[in-house]
């Protein structure tokens, strides 16, 4: 895991770090936070509740894996308004993910790619009209796994907040 803790700092993540599955804890609070729909994306992207797989289901898939890597990318904000630097950040977060998951996946078929927010893949997501146009490419958030961001950092040696004037969007990829 170190090696891909490693390689990931080099590919351009800000922090990286191992995970162990173990930590994760699927919650029906953090579903009960996607109803409230402060996104806008809630029964309108394939990838978000409700229209993901049920919380019974996720926690279903989560405990198949063992073990994975947190990667995370930190902005630095000219000012707690810096609303620009925070969608840079987010984006690079995206961009990223998505590359590393790429070359990943060659070495670990069958990895599970928990992104930040609602997938992006497509500009304007097919649900609910029509089936989703990428699904080996969709990812879901942590999130919608019912999982709490800042716990699943922590209880792995990650900080969630890095100071004043930042912000750290994460995701991570869970491995067999």
């Amino acid at each position: 895991m170190d090696k891909i803790v490693r390689r990931a700092i080099e590919f351009g993540f800000s922090h990286a770090g191992t995970l162990d599955a173990a930590t994760l804890e699927v919650r029906q609070e953090v579903r009960d936070m996607c109803r409230v729909d402060k996104c806008g994306r809630y029964g309108k992207n394939w990838m978000c509740p409700p229209k993901c797989a049920t919380l019974k289901e996720q926690a279903a898939i989560v405990s198949r894996y063992k073990s994975g890597i947190i990667v995370q990318t930190t902005g630095n904000l000219e000012d707690d308004f810096d609303y620009e630097t925070m969608l840079e950040a987010e984006n690079q977060q995206k961009k990223l993910f998505a590359a590393f998951r790429d070359k990943l996946v060659l070495e670990y078929p069958g990895l599970l790619a928990l992104g930040n927010g609602a997938c992006t893949v497509c500009d304007i997501c097919t649900c609910p009209d029509a089936p989703c146009r990428f699904p080996d490419m969709a990812v879901s958030s942590m999130e919608a796994y019912g999982l709490i961001v800042s716990d699943a950092a922590e209880k792995n040696g990650l900080k969630y907040y890095y100071g004043p004037r930042t912000i750290t969007y994460t995701g991570c990829f869970l491995l067999f």
